[in-house]
């Protein structure tokens, strides 16, 4: 199943929000830098350790 990154991230962030109820931009750091470093070489890094 192919889900949109965006589309993840919005759904992490939403229930991070409803069940651990941190500050709103807290929330928003960690979406920001996560989507960020998906797109780095770290990102293939995490690929890779991953599968």
């Amino acid at each position: 199943m192919d889900v949109p990154l965006w589309l993840a991230l919005l759904v992490v962030g939403f229930l991070g929000i409803k069940l651990i109820r941190p500050p709103w931009w807290l929330v928003a750091v960690l979406l920001l830098g996560g989507y960020l470093v998906a797109d780095s070489v770290l990102g293939l890094a995490v690929d890779t350790i991953v599968k």
